[in-house]
């Protein structure tokens, strides 16, 4: 990644980590990709080096962000996917999206119908319900994953090879303690807040603000990019990707 973009389209910590293992999974034959919740698009500025983008936010003030990254480069609508216009995809992509949605069954199923047949659908998750903290209650998440259960939904919604693997061991763990820390006491701040709210919220918090924060992120992490390839069944989080088969004639696109 440039400098350039590291400056304009900074991660946080641990979204560097997540990206690590995204950026080896990314298809070499997809030539469109569709984003859900691009967030203040960090990724999608990556993404759209790569494919012809395409990126949904339903968060005006992150859409905001999002919107002046990408100019030039891709597209990006503030309104959400019953109001994205038919179409389909190589790659549909999902970061941190499918933990904040009551029906997760839905939303995965929506998703497929937005790819082609043999198009890919690739998202991340916090993994282990048992880790679910006050940092998943800040942001509005209604679960976490276990890679079996994770597994399963994307098969019973028609997607084949699933791959689902860990990322963050070891920096990811410490990363989450300290942000239960400070959820803890966030909490008491916006313990009024729903949970839509907070999901809003969500894509801006803890999101460097600064540019120059996204090289120090970049370089802080680049040993712990290269320590957590060593572990891959271990990490707070999980990444999967899925395919529809490819002689799976598409349905109508449903809402």
């Amino acid at each position: 990644m440039s400098t350039r973009l590291d400056r304009t389209a900074p991660l946080s910590l641990n979204a560097w980590l997540r990206f690590d293992l995204v950026a080896r999974l990314l298809p070499a034959d997809a030539v469109d990709v569709l984003e859900i919740g691009c967030g203040q698009g960090g990724f999608a500025a990556r993404l759209a080096q790569r494919y012809t983008y395409t990126g949904i936010e339903p968060d005006p003030a992150s859409y905001a962000v999002a919107q002046q990254r990408l100019a030039g480069t891709g597209t990006v609508a503030n309104i959400r996917l019953e109001d994205l216009p038919p179409a389909r995809f190589d790659l549909v992509c999902a970061f941190e999206v499918l933990e904040h949605l009551d029906d997760d069954t839905a939303a995965v199923a929506a998703w497929a119908t937005r790819l082609r047949p043999g198009g890919r659908l690739l998202l991340s998750v916090p993994a282990y319900q048992h880790r679910f903290g006050p940092a998943d209650e800040l942001v509005g998440h209604v679960r976490r994953y276990d890679p079996t259960g994770l597994q399963a939904l994307l098969t019973g919604a028609g997607l084949e090879a699933v791959e689902v693997r860990h990322y963050g061991m070891p920096l990811g763990y410490l990363l989450e303690s300290g942000r239960n820390a400070v959820a803890k006491r966030r909490l008491r701040q916006a313990g009024r807040a729903s949970a839509a709210e907070r999901t809003a919220a969500s894509g801006r918090l803890l999101q460097p603000s600064r540019p120059l924060r996204g090289l120090v992120h970049r370089w802080a992490t680049a040993p712990f990019r290269w320590a957590q390839r060593a572990t891959p069944g271990r990490g707070p989080g999980l990444v999967a990707m899925a395919r529809r088969p490819a002689g799976n004639t598409p349905g109508p696109v449903v809402h």
